[in-house]
């Protein structure tokens, strides 16, 4: 299938909400770092797959095993049953955040459990006025309604209101405005440790460790959304590490299932007793071929030092953004986080570099019209990253050198 046929077929048959971020090329196959399409061009993948999933990059060879494995053993059950896939998932996941875990398909899913879990022990220890969730502006928590009304970004919210209330928008990063939010109806903080969606920028220290304070105090539930952060994006298994402050909650998606979907919502005590049997359920959560798949996913990342990876690949693309920085004025400022970078462009250029980039087979993402997003997969080596570099490098030249006449 062709660009334009799969236009075409779009245009009749799906509804009319990916168009203006679709990369212009039908998608055929993938392997490690790169894509290629169906016309044979080969793309150097700095996204993830789109919106930083394939972190093991694509067709990881134990989790396409896993897979096939799982797949030709059992594929479905729901929770009316046991199955050792999901009980050995959950294990995992409890060694290493601690608490316990509840499967869902997707981030928005883990966000909107993660909601009912704060409110449902507020509710149990002080009432239903106890049921305010104070999260951030320019936050980002799903599509779905719950998670829509945290997140704090109006853009997200018009033409789909009324919202479900109970939500209070603070500024990121402001502990003043943090601490005049919470009150005796505050029933949780959720905040991103690093804002992901809104362009890779970092909670400081010491506001994470105010809203861990102020929900001691309060007895607040304390929520970190590590959906895009989780999972060694950062070069840690989960972002809060960095900072030295932990979460009562934690949710996760994306790099879990390695493109499969599959959420999580990690709770621990005394949160995670708040639910009691018929307060929540998923059909599909933790189905054995999802749960099989994060399983391949945790057993790569531990034994084959992908977080080092992402560590020491991602302060290399950091290294060389700057060295490209030193060449050109078109990049104004860098935040690196291992393997989840925002690049400021003091032009409002991002379209125009994103387009050429593709041309020459580099793949990237754009935030308005002045910012890059660079995503790549965790396991991108050195080589790779300096291709990549090079490309970019290459666009950012071409378009300083025709501003200069």
């Amino acid at each position: 299938m062709n660009l334009e046929e799969a236009m075409a077929l779009e245009r009749q048959h799906l509804l009319n909400l990916y168009t203006p971020i679709r990369m212009p090329m039908v998608i055929a196959r993938g392997e490690g770092a790169r894509l290629w399409d169906t016309e044979g061009r080969e793309y150097l993948d700095f996204v993830s797959g789109g919106r930083a999933v394939t972190g093991l990059g694509h067709c990881h060879p134990k989790v396409v095993e896993a897979i096939r494995k799982q797949a030709g053993e059992l594929i479905h059950v729901s929770n009316d049953f046991y199955t050792e896939p999901q009980l050995l998932l959950a294990k995992r996941l409890s060694e290493l955040f601690g608490g316990r875990c509840f499967f869902c398909n997707s981030g928005a899913e883990a966000i909107e459990a993660a909601i009912k879990l704060a409110r449902k022990r507020a509710y149990k220890a002080s009432g239903p006025e106890k049921h305010e969730i104070v999260t951030a502006l320019k936050s980002f928590h799903g599509r779905t309604m719950g998670a829509l009304a945290a997140t704090g970004q109006p853009k997200y919210h018009h033409g789909f209101q009324p919202l479900p209330g109970g939500f209070m928008h603070v500024p990121y990063n402001d502990i003043d405005a943090l601490r005049n939010a919470v009150g005796a109806s505050t029933c949780a903080i959720m905040l991103e440790p690093i804002l992901g969606e809104s362009g890779v920028y970092p909670a400081t220290p010491e506001y994470l460790k105010a809203a861990r304070e102020l929900c001691d105090c309060s007895g607040a539930v304390l929520i970190f959304d590590e959906v895009q952060t989780g999972l060694g994006r950062t070069g840690r298994m989960f972002a809060y590490e960095h900072f030295g402050v932990e979460p009562d909650v934690l949710t996760l998606a994306k790099g879990l299932g390695a493109g499969v979907p599959i959420g999580a919502m990690l709770a621990r005590e005394p949160a995670a007793s708040a639910f009691e049997p018929g307060d929540h359920a998923s059909t599909f959560g933790g189905s054995a071929l999802m749960a099989a798949t994060a399983l391949a996913v945790l057993e790569v990342i531990e034994s084959e030092g992908i977080l080092a990876n992402a560590a020491r690949v991602g302060a290399r693309l950091a290294e060389g953004l700057r060295a490209i920085q030193q060449k050109t004025p078109l990049i104004e400022t860098i935040r690196p986080w291992g393997m989840m970078i925002g690049v400021d462009l003091t032009r409002p250029l991002a379209a125009t570099v994103k387009e050429r980039c593709i041309a020459r087979g580099l793949l990237i993402i754009t935030v308005g019209d002045r910012m890059l997003r660079l995503l790549p997969p965790l396991i991108l080596t050195e080589p790779e990253a300096d291709r990549g570099l090079g490309l970019l490098a290459e666009v950012l030249s071409e378009l300083a050198s025709a501003e200069a006449g």
